[in-house]
């Protein structure tokens, strides 16, 4: 009888222990994002991201299985930190931009235009930023967030149109789209800024609700508004960065030492393919707009100077107001005008030295 008691226990720790031991052997991950695939930044989260995490992690005993889930099919445009905070998702590509109450001082660039057009420059420099300050990375954190990096650099902004612009005069009283704090880049030329996102643009500007958005070209193309705002602005708004990877904390805390180094290291390769993408196909974007029918002008140094000098310091009264709630703003702020200067960037306006 002992015999045989001995035997079932040893029995049901095995069967116990191998259950453990595949569980943990085959991990369950959902990714998301609001925006479709036809965006470069999602494309490459599935296309670079997640085959970069599986090859790293060939032959450490561990698998994950992917759920991906794009196009607001989970979370919409600024609802992917929710759904990763909360866990309805493992991963996000989390739009810090369009969360601005949370995740305020990554939105530095929005506040700080007319700096640099060198995305490779501005996403690299934010997410070596993120990785080396910690108050950057509270922010994630106080969210529930584990940042991973792959920061989604974005390239110089544009004035989309449906009317030519030949002087900022020609803005007075236009409805303007913009994406959360680029809405502050319109103040002082009398048009009217109005938050909106990639995914509403074409249907405002063809229904009249804009007369114009602020966009990048590698997303006007795939968003086809050269259809119904042909008049392209190259106004040197500057590269911004708007978000980039995040994984649930809790989560990503519960995962071996290798699973973790595995994200981490398939975000910067995600970064990396990203940008080079991004960069090898700006111009070319802007010239097949050209042959859809749109008309692309650029201003003078004059023009973009008077532009930045119409503006409030919006960058100034961003980082004071994020002084008074204990955020670093000031911090933050100087750090990256300080870094884009030693980099050889040439800002229009020194946002931080007024």
């Amino acid at each position: 009888m002992r015999k045989m008691l001995m035997q079932g226990a040893l029995g049901l720790a095995l069967a116990i222990g191998g259950a453990t031991a595949g569980y943990a052997e085959t991990i369950d991950a959902t990714i998301v994002a609001g925006h479709p695939p036809v965006f470069r930044w999602v494309k490459h989260a599935s296309q670079t991201f997640i085959p970069a995490v599986n090859a790293a992690l060939e032959g450490t005993g561990y698998t994950i299985n992917w759920s991906e889930q794009y196009g607001g099919s989970l979370a919409k445009v600024g609802d992917e930190l929710e759904a990763v905070e909360e866990g309805l998702a493992e991963i996000g590509l989390v739009s810090s931009l369009f969360d601005p109450a949370k995740l305020s001082v990554q939105n530095v660039t929005y506040f700080t235009p007319f700096v640099s057009s060198d995305s490779r420059e501005v996403a690299e420099l934010m997410d070596k930023m993120q990785d080396e300050i910690p108050e950057m990375r509270a922010s994630w954190e106080a969210n529930g967030l584990e940042y991973l990096g792959g920061a989604i650099g974005i390239d110089d902004y544009l004035l989309m149109t449906k009317t030519p612009i030949n002087s900022i005069a020609d803005l007075e009283g236009m409805k303007i789209g913009a994406p959360g704090p680029a809405v502050n880049w319109l103040k002082g030329t009398g048009a009217v800024g109005v938050s909106g996102n990639l995914t509403t643009y074409y249907n405002e500007l063809k229904t009249g609700v804009y007369d114009g958005v602020i966009v990048f070209a590698s997303a006007a193309l795939p968003g086809k508004l050269y259809e119904v705002a042909p008049y392209i602005t190259k106004v040197g708004f500057g590269a911004q960065y708007a978000g980039g990877l995040a994984a649930n904390k809790d989560w990503y805390d519960g995962l071996p030492e290798v699973v973790q180094k595995a994200l981490k290291d398939a975000a910067a390769k995600d970064r990396e393919a990203y940008i080079t993408d991004l960069d090898a196909s700006v111009a070319a974007f802007l010239a097949m707009m050209v042959e859809k029918g749109a008309t692309v002008t650029e201003v003078d140094q004059a023009f973009r100077e008077k532009w930045a000098a119409g503006m409030d310091n919006v960058a100034k009264v961003w980082a004071q107001s994020l002084d008074e709630k204990g955020a670093p703003g000031t911090v933050i702020l100087k750090a990256y005008m300080d870094a884009m200067r030693a980099s050889g960037a040439t800002p229009v306006r020194n946002w931080d030295q007024e």
